[in-house]
């Protein structure tokens, strides 16, 4: 749901972007394989990944993705062939976003932020570090200077090799139907999620809103 909100508010607050909403199978192989075929086809510049967490309480900013995956089955009941995400990939990949001036957006917008560099051992690491590996060959292939992450620095955008990824709480403050003891700890609501998404993406994409 709140996908599907941020990409309806997209066109307003990023002009001169097409957005493309998807939501990727929680499967060891056809999650990857999926994200795999979006990137090819659509060859984005900038992919960003949401992910829900029991232990979030606001936004939760990933800086990092592990070639590591826990022994815990999927929505299919498969579990990993085997512990690597990647084989003969590197340990850790560095996500490629302006993480501090996204946490520093967010706070000025009263909006509760961290900073985390653990993604976990399921789904929500496998998706980010394949996501980050294909950026990586992409920028390796171009030889350019990777983008530093400063104010109005688009290089990353323009390679196309800016990714990341979002934790959010699994369930929001105020949630109908009975949220439960999650939600009444939960320091985000829903308009703040959708405001604080957008703001992610504005950033990501290299765009300087005024607050």
């Amino acid at each position: 749901m709140l996908i599907e909100a941020l990409a309806r508010s997209a066109p307003r607050r990023l002009p001169g972007f097409a957005v493309h909403a998807e939501t990727l199978p929680t499967e060891w192989h056809a999650g990857p394989q999926i994200l795999a075929a979006l990137l090819e086809r659509l060859e984005p510049a900038v992919v960003l990944h949401f992910g829900v967490s029991h232990r979030a309480r606001g936004f939760v900013v990933e800086t990092r993705a592990r070639n590591l995956r826990h022994d815990v089955v999927d929505a299919c009941g498969e579990a990993p062939e085997n512990d690597c995400v990647v084989s003969e990939g590197p340990a850790e990949l560095p996500v490629m976003l302006p993480t501090g001036l996204i946490v520093e957006r967010l706070r000025r917008k009263g909006l509760p932020v961290q900073v985390s560099r653990d993604a976990g051992g399921y789904l929500c690491n496998a998706i980010l570090y394949h996501s980050l590996a294909a950026a990586r060959r992409r920028y390796l292939e171009t030889g350019v200077s990777r983008s530093g992450g400063g104010r109005g620095d688009r290089i990353g955008v323009r390679l196309g090799v800016r990714r990341g990824f979002i934790h959010i709480p699994d369930k929001l403050a105020g949630a109908q139907g009975g949220g439960g003891r999650r939600a009444r700890l939960c320091q985000l609501g829903w308009e703040q999620a959708v405001e604080g998404g957008i703001a992610i993406m504005e950033l990501a994409a290299g765009v300087i809103a005024s607050e």
